[in-house]
């Protein structure tokens, strides 16, 4: 068996993922390509990722490396599950771009890589990659399946699944981490493993719908003690939680810029009052690089460290689809009437059941009239930007921007044509949009 991690040099997930793969039985005896195009940071994942795999795995493994455009053939073939975690455009110069040429129209982000126009060109910049890997993979390794874990997630898998007939799955760890916190932070004694709950919408905008413990509804507890929190940093998903009645998947940082009325230059106390991290996602880029430059000088048993199972699906996943396991998990994968009252065509996070046919969604019902008017206004700027990324049309981007919602309350629908077109520009060969 050959799993393929695209983007092993990725500070956070290749070790996550793989440190469960060297945990699960049926995945121990696997040959492993680590593909990056730096190759520096390969040379580091290849060390550490060599080192887990004496320690967790007894060395049973097999992991080689490739590096660069001209390798990722070879990397992929016979592959049987493949794992993207690319970033394209690094943080210099695409994330930079993505937030400071907004910035000087006045449009200020906190996170920018699933909505908003960073969302957007963070998308199509990515998805012009991938189109090129999935059709690498259709040659090399038809019958393998995509685990995406890269942002904006619902563009970049959807993007795949209409280019491609590869079997692909959209995973977060939003979801498996909703309910613990919430609990935790309403300060509600109870087991975490003991609730029950039930969560589906869009990636990051996944609504909390139900939640039991024992046959008790504990929605009106959680409200309750929500009113009396006070001051905290996720002060902005409760407001939600209140004005629309469910809790959302996803932070507050998240959540600001995925809807019109947080970040506003004619409100500017709002950005003190819901504690909004304006910019956060640059300054986690130099913490994040900051941080291996200083790792790279500890020893290698400290940097392999000692790890139980993470909360990632992936090797989950694989072991049920290698031994026929059932499981129940949530991933994001086309609607196709899973949600009646969201597009046909959207990417919705939903149950999923996977074994030996792969990941298969579950019917999740209608949302919540309110719930699926918010995840409509995201989901048709994601299947715009999917256009725009297939068909390379300058139009089907601008009406992706005019359609995001954090973009439209703040700039004029001319001043949103400039800033497209300065981001082109400025993206270069990143973003291949036709003039």
């Amino acid at each position: 068996m050959i799993i393929t991690f695209l983007g092993a040099g990725s500070t956070v997930f290749v070790r996550n993922i793989l440190g469960d793969v060297f945990q699960t039985p049926a995945l121990q005896d696997v040959e492993i390509h680590l593909y990056d195009i730096d190759g520096v940071r390969l040379e580091e994942s290849l060390a550490i990722i060599g080192r887990m795999n004496q320690k967790l795995n007894a060395g049973l493994a097999r992991v080689r490396g490739f590096c660069g455009d001209h390798e990722r053939r070879t990397a992929l073939r016979s592959a049987d599950f493949v794992i993207n975690a690319i970033q394209v455009g690094g943080y210099e110069p695409a994330t930079l771009i993505d937030f400071e040429i907004p910035a000087r129209y006045g449009l200020r982000q906190t996170i920018g890589d699933t909505l908003g126009i960073g969302g957007i060109f963070r998308g199509i910049r990515t998805l012009q990659v991938m189109f090129e890997i999935v059709k690498e993979m259709e040659k090399e390794c038809p019958d393998a399946l995509l685990l995406n874990y890269v942002n904006p997630l619902s563009i970049v898998t959807g993007g795949i699944l209409a280019a491609s007939g590869i079997r692909t799955v959209g995973l977060c760890h939003s979801v498996q981490i909703c309910v613990p916190r919430l609990l935790q932070y309403t300060g509600i004694d109870i087991d975490p493993q003991e609730v029950r709950w039930k969560i589906a919408g869009i990636n990051h905008m996944a609504w909390l719908l139900e939640i039991q413990h024992k046959a008790r509804d504990l929605y009106p507890e959680i409200k309750r003690r929500a009113q009396g929190l006070g001051e905290h940093k996720d002060r902005l998903r409760f407001e939600i939680m209140r004005r629309f009645g469910y809790y959302v998947t996803e932070s507050s940082e998240h959540n600001a810029e995925y809807t019109p009325y947080w970040i506003k230059r004619t409100h500017p106390g709002l950005i003190e009052e819901y504690h909004i991290p304006l910019d956060e996602y640059p300054r986690r880029c130099r913490e994040q690089i900051r941080e291996w430059e200083q790792e790279k000088g500890k020893d290698l048993d400290s940097r392999a460290g000692s790890r139980g199972l993470s909360c990632e699906y992936a090797a989950g996943i694989m072991d049920s689809v290698v031994c026929g396991t059932p499981r129940r998990l949530h991933g994001n994968v086309l609607n196709r009437g899973l949600i009646p009252n969201l597009s046909a065509k959207a990417l919705v996070e939903i149950p999923c059941l996977v074994d030996r046919n792969g990941v298969q969604g579950v019917y999740a019902g209608e949302l919540p009239t309110q719930c699926a008017a918010l995840n409509s206004a995201a989901v048709h700027v994601q299947l715009m930007t999917i256009e725009a990324a297939l068909t390379g049309s300058r139009e089907a981007l601008y009406q992706a921007a005019f359609l995001d919602p954090h973009t439209a309350a703040e700039l004029s629908i001319d001043e949103i044509v400039s800033l497209c077109d300065e981001m082109l520009e400025a993206h270069g060969d990143y973003c291949r949009i036709i003039p």
